[in-house]
């Protein structure tokens, strides 16, 4: 016991407060070199050259802060033809937020990027409340890329604008695998490939912190839109994951896609899935006739486990489409799909209380379809999209198995609901429109 005592009475000697330290374009590199755990640097609104986080380290209790204002006029960071606008290394715990980071429009820049395999020990990073943009020079330039073994990454409420690639996370060899990651009420729009491509991972090196148990990946309430400009270098889905290590370490991750709005894509899906996923209470919006809405399949490497439920679909072309069969499992349940071609296809093994139709009756049963989400209305009208109780005890698994697409517990409506509402009349929730999703409207106490 004393010497318990005397350890606390030694820690606070010697521990020093955080502090927050203001900055402008001036001076703000050599303050950034003198962060310590826990403290703030908040750069005043202006142009700054590029930001280069090396070498700083907080913790899980004490995160370093970097943040440009709130509101106002923002804290720009400046791309240059010779470096990334914002490169991250050998850093942990690092907050990046309330910056407008941009580009400049010159190819290859990136506009946040951490590289160097795994020499680069960075981890913890949480990017948000950013906007991008100048990363449109072509496909290949993207405004989130992470070339190294990447874990605890939270990137949330950044706005992506017009990016040739909105995020490229790990490397297309497979190597540098993203895992145990949070993607969360970000706008990603008009890019020119993907929004977010995932690649797949061959292995998850034994780097010093890297988990090796099991992890998920989550991607939640992002809002996807591509338009209808060219993509030179091959067409892409909105949001494409792709499969993880076939044995060992990783083997059984998994990402869990929820609570998303998906809107157009001219020449491809609007989500391609392989590896483990769930897909739920997802809001699925294209009028282009040729493509399926959804995709599940073997790409690369095999598609093992496949749960889409409680999706809302709204379609010109096929809505769910199973291009080969799941190796463990694959389950459509609770889905509401109006499409112009078939509803849903191909080898799946439990398809179970789905509600399917044309576009044309969607009307029927819903307030409002339209492939414009700032006039559609996907709540259900009294009495439609319902059925018997839906088993999602199978999905408990899931972190918000039993939450609709507001956010509101499906077992208030005993789990009658198909689609990504559970509740019919007038949307108590969030309406649909190209911005920022919330994280979610005041709701009254369930019990």
């Amino acid at each position: 016991m004393k010497y318990l005592c005397l350890l606390a009475v030694s820690v606070t000697a010697f521990s020093s407060p955080a502090a927050v330290r203001d900055a402008n374009p001036a001076n703000y590199r050599e303050l950034l070199r003198q962060l310590k755990p826990g403290d703030t640097l908040n750069l005043a609104a202006g142009w700054y050259p590029r930001l280069y986080v090396s070498g700083l380290r907080g913790n899980a209790g004490s995160w370093i802060r970097i943040a440009g204002p709130a509101s106002g006029a923002p804290a720009v960071i400046e791309g240059d033809a010779d470096h990334n606008t914002v490169e991250i290394e050998n850093s942990s715990y690092v907050s990046i937020e309330n910056l407008r980071i941009d580009s400049g429009g010159i190819e290859g820049v990136a506009g946040v990027s951490a590289k160097g395999g795994s020499a680069n020990l960075t981890h913890h990073i949480r990017l948000e409340g950013n906007t991008f943009v100048g990363q449109n020079h072509g496909q290949q330039t993207d405004a989130i890329s992470t070339k190294t073994p990447t874990w605890g990454w939270i990137i949330r409420f950044n706005r992506i604008l017009g990016a040739g690639t909105g995020m490229y996370l790990g490397n297309s060899d497979a190597t540098q695998p993203f895992v145990s990651g949070i993607i969360e009420n970000n706008l990603v729009r008009d890019t020119i490939g993907y929004n977010i491509e995932i690649k797949d991972q061959r292995d998850i090196p034994n780097v010093p912190g890297m988990p090796l148990e099991p992890t998920v990946t989550i991607i939640r309430n992002n809002v996807f839109i591509k338009n209808d400009g060219p993509s030179p270098d091959g067409d892409r889905p909105n949001l494409l994951v792709g499969a993880f290590p076939e044995s060992g370490a990783g083997s059984q991750n998994r990402y869990e896609i929820y609570g998303n709005l998906f809107v157009h894509n001219p020449r491809e899906a609007l989500f391609q899935g392989s590896g483990r996923l769930s897909l739920h209470d997802n809001i699925f919006l294209d009028g282009c006739p040729g493509y399926p809405a959804v995709v599940l399949m073997k790409q690369n490497k095999p598609l093992e486990t496949a749960w889409v439920y409680n999706n809302t679909i709204y379609t010109a072309g096929l809505g769910i489409r199973f291009g080969s069969a799941a190796v463990k499992s694959s389950v459509v349940a609770g889905n509401l799909v109006f499409a112009g071609t078939n509803p849903i296809e191909g080898p799946i093994q439990e398809l179970a209380d789905n509600i399917t139709g044309s576009l044309e009756s969607a009307g029927a049963s819903v307030r409002a379809p339209s492939f414009d989400p700032a006039s559609a209305d996907f709540y259900p009208l009294p009495g439609k999209c319902q059925g018997s109780p839906l088993d999602l005890k199978r999905f408990e698994g899931d972190q918000d198995y039993a939450l609709d697409f507001n956010g509101r517990s499906k077992l208030r409506s005993k789990r009658i609901c198909r689609g990504a509402y559970s509740g019919e009349g007038q949307n108590p929730g969030w309406h649909l429109q190209i911005d920022l999703k919330p994280p979610g409207p005041p709701l009254p106490k369930i019990d």
